[in-house]
């Protein structure tokens, strides 16, 4: 199985002060053409917005994004009428579809906040906007790989208009767990933090990644205490 490493220090990063950010592919005033995406997905943006400061209403369309709170929390309100403040480990997924509006901003006027930001191509054009989320639930705080975003919403996940399956994964330093890439599938794997093994060969750090488009077992096994998310995409 071939890997292909995308280091942390290699992204795009652009500090505004109130925003932090690095992008793993181009994005904005970031362009790479060399990291243009992987598959549906167009954007991980890893976010610190400053206390009291955020993303005034904006539009989108024909995009799934989706929201996975690191650390502090993040208030989000939209045009289809959604208004929550969403927490570690917590994630919203909003399909513009044929458009939408929506804010995000960090509710605390004295702490960071932080997120990945994440956008996945949909299937099709022109889709009726719609809102999920997804909230770990006690049994999943020590499950090492958790579906928290699908296609069909199996297993409690919220429900993405792509063929694409997304895990949470949490190890601890020492154990392992195992992904299958099936044919005609890719895996992108975005390290949060931790550092661990990918089969055994490549090393990544926080803010690092590896992707592969090769049919096999992904082995992840942790050397420090993990936490991930996994993409495998059709």
């Amino acid at each position: 199985m071939k890997l292909k490493l995308r280091l942390s220090n290699e992204r795009g990063h652009a500090n505004h002060g109130w925003l932090d950010t690095y992008h793993t592919f181009s994005f904005a005033d970031y362009y790479d053409p060399a990291h243009m995406g992987f598959r549906s997905l167009r954007v991980i943006n890893q976010d610190v917005i400053a206390g009291g400061a955020g993303f005034p209403t904006h539009p989108h369309r024909d995009m799934e994004i989706f929201s996975y709170i690191l650390y502090g929390a993040l208030a989000h309100k939209d045009s289809m009428g959604n208004g929550r403040t969403l927490l570690p480990g917590q994630i919203q997924l909003m399909s513009a579809g044929s458009g939408v509006t929506h804010s995000e901003f960090n509710p605390s006027q004295t702490e960071p906040g932080s997120l990945l930001q994440i956008w996945i191509r949909p299937r099709q054009n022109g889709l009726k906007p719609s809102y999920t989320e997804w909230h770990p639930k006690p049994e999943h705080e020590t499950a090492e790989k958790v579906l928290v975003i699908s296609s069909d919403g199996r297993d409690g996940s919220a429900t993405i208009h792509q063929d694409a399956d997304i895990y949470r994964v949490r190890l601890e330093a020492g154990k392992s767990t195992a992904h299958e890439v099936t044919a005609g599938r890719g895996a992108w794997l975005q390290l949060i933090k931790g550092t661990l093994t990918v089969n055994g060969t490549t090393t990544l750090n926080p803010g690092d990644a590896v992707s592969t488009d090769d049919t096999g077992t992904l082995t992840l096994t942790a050397t420090q205490p993990v936490e991930a998310l996994l993409f495998d995409l059709a």
